[in-house]
């Protein structure tokens, strides 16, 4: 298995309510609640550890509020390279009704300054050494710029390492400048960067290529309960995942990204690797918290995935 390093800049601490309806302006009852530690880059590790692979993981974490960070850290048996820095890391709150719709309320991240963004490059100089892949995964915290999230996906290419890329916004404009071998954006993030719409098929093979030919590796688009769509050199695959039931969507799209790490870096063939990714992604809605948790059921999603080649693929 691989060696693997995943960053995430901007943690938090999930609270997760489920609650049959959510009434604004009433007094809502949660018929449950469930908290822990979490940020894009935690989520993706613990899939990627149950996959087998060992894991370091990284980025920056509040001085006051660690404890479920270490204990999560502690419990899975990752290398730790974590920049701690003054603050409190966030809280987020998701609010998930019995049909699956989740309300985000996103506390606010960390202020992180010039002393602990140069500290986490040069522990990165030392730690990124002998892993296989790094994947840097969520938004970024006040105080970190695009131009240097840029900074560091270069460093961590320069390395030698293979950069897979899971943000929105202008840190994902910014970072297709880096050109890392993986991005998993969903089509509405890729459709803002690019300036188009990406709803049609047609569109988002067209955006791919231009995406592959400025040395982009693999472009995963997620389309949620659509599908996922992976382009790559002579490659265009579709996958429909099996109807599931939906208990929370959080971490689909991480639990997606690290199936796609996994099959790539294991040099599995292309259509059991979105099958796999797929299968996966769709366990992920039907539970709380990160993780493969039932082999059984996973096999049973991944029979039911429906691949379809759109193409002779992308060139």
């Amino acid at each position: 298995m691989a060696k693997i390093l995943t960053l995430t800049l901007n943690p938090a601490l999930d609270v997760t309510v489920s609650l049959d309806v959510l009434r604004a302006g009433h007094v809502n009852r949660a018929q449950a609640q469930h908290r822990h530690a979490a940020g894009k880059g935690l989520n993706v590790a613990q899939v990627l550890a149950d996959l087998g692979h060992a894991i370091t993981v990284g980025g920056f974490l509040g001085l006051d509020n660690p404890q479920s960070f270490e204990a999560l850290i502690e419990h899975r048996g990752f290398t730790d390279c974590f920049i701690r820095v003054p603050g409190e890391t966030r809280s987020n709150y998701k609010l998930v009704e019995c049909d699956g719709r989740v309300t985000d309320i996103n506390g606010q991240g960390l202020e992180v300054d010039e002393a602990a963004q140069n500290a986490l490059l040069r522990r990165l100089e030392q730690v990124a050494v002998g892993h296989d892949a790094v994947v840097v995964a969520g938004s970024l915290p006040r105080g970190i710029s695009p131009q240097w999230l840029r900074t560091l996906l270069l460093q961590l290419k320069e390395q030698g390492l293979k950069v897979a890329l899971d943000t929105s916004g202008e840190a994902l404009r910014v970072g297709l400048e880096a050109a890392p071998w993986l991005i998993k954006p969903n089509t509405e993030e890729l459709g803002e960067v690019l300036g188009q719409p990406l709803t049609a098929r047609a569109d988002q093979r067209a955006a791919a290529v231009r995406l592959l030919a400025k040395g982009v590796g693999h472009v995963v688009l997620s389309q949620g309960e659509q599908g996922v769509s992976w382009f790559a050199d002579n490659l265009a695959l579709h996958a429909l995942p099996p109807k599931v039931r939906v208990g929370s969507t959080v971490g689909a799209g991480d639990s997606l990204l690290a199936g796609m790490v996994h099959g790539l870096l294991q040099n599995e063939p292309p259509a059991q690797t979105l099958r796999r990714a797929t299968a996966i992604a769709a366990q992920a809605v039907t539970q709380l918290g990160f993780g493969i948790h039932d082999r059984e059921q996973l096999a049973q999603l991944e029979a039911g995935v429906q691949l379809t080649e759109e193409q002779e693929g992308c060139q």
